[in-house]
């Protein structure tokens, strides 16, 4: 890897990010919109069901998107053929991935600052933990998502099957993660697949937060968790990367 092509690449994506409203407006936007859509549907519960539910969906919405649009736009530059051109410059694998998670965790840091905002301020989310810990952790799974989707990126051929990648790689771990059955609930095989997901220590460090005033042990464990799988998925997706798609 070399220092300043990877600070180049990740200059290039943003530029073209900077370009494209529409994914701009998906990536900080989208995520507001389905927070303030909770809030509302809850807003005459008689418990604090956003409370309870809120900080959560903060890193699960940036998750899911991240993952969407990084896994599509890494697969377009591969079958327009800008990759393979890329490749023939001094750019290296691990330049592109990583430039790719800089250029998105900078989208990321502005996405997860906005969120938490948004619900805490403005939806009215009570949290019991420090707000920038809040903030920190939604960025993680922002970025986890993003080394996600540039690994799924790798085994699609066209933009189509990177987004049905979504099914095989997210829905599981929603599904298992605890935030719809609390995962000491689930079958005890089920808690084994749960235990080796990233996003169930994802969630549950968002609900350490939420409950605790002080960070936990627990969610210490889990932020270095999350942090160990996103640089797993960028090694791999590093390892696993395509000039183009045949």
């Amino acid at each position: 890897m070399n220092p300043r092509i990877t600070l180049a690449t990740a200059g290039r994506i943003l530029s073209q990010l900077r370009h494209d409203h529409r994914t701009v407006a998906l990536m900080l936007l989208v995520p507001c919109v389905l927070l303030g859509l909770l809030a509302w549907i809850f807003a005459d519960s008689p418990t604090p069901v956003f409370d309870s539910i809120g900080a959560s969906l903060l890193g699960v919405f940036p998750f899911v998107i991240m993952f969407i649009v990084t896994s599509v736009s890494t697969l377009r530059e591969r079958t327009g053929g800008t990759l393979e051109r890329l490749m023939t410059t001094p750019l290296g694998k691990g330049d592109l991935m990583v430039g790719y998670a800089i250029a998105f965790g900078v989208v990321a840091i502005v996405q997860s600052i906005i969120a938490t905002a948004f619900a805490i301020y403005v939806c009215g989310l009570d949290i019991s933990g420090p707000v920038w810990i809040l903030t920190a952790i939604a960025l993680l799974d922002a970025l986890l998502g993003t080394a996600l989707g540039l690994l799924a990126s790798g085994f699609a051929r066209t933009e189509f099957q990177a987004v049905q990648f979504m099914p095989v790689v997210i829905a599981p771990q929603l599904l298992l993660c605890g935030i719809i059955v609390p995962r000491g609930a689930l079958p005890e095989w089920l808690q084994w697949i749960s235990n080796v997901l990233p996003a169930s220590y994802a969630l549950e460090a968002l609900q350490q937060v939420g409950a605790y005033s002080e960070p936990t042990g627990i969610a210490v464990r889990d932020i270095a968790v999350v942090i160990g799988f996103a640089v797993l998925a960028l090694c791999l997706a590093a390892a696993t990367l395509r000039r183009r798609t045949p």
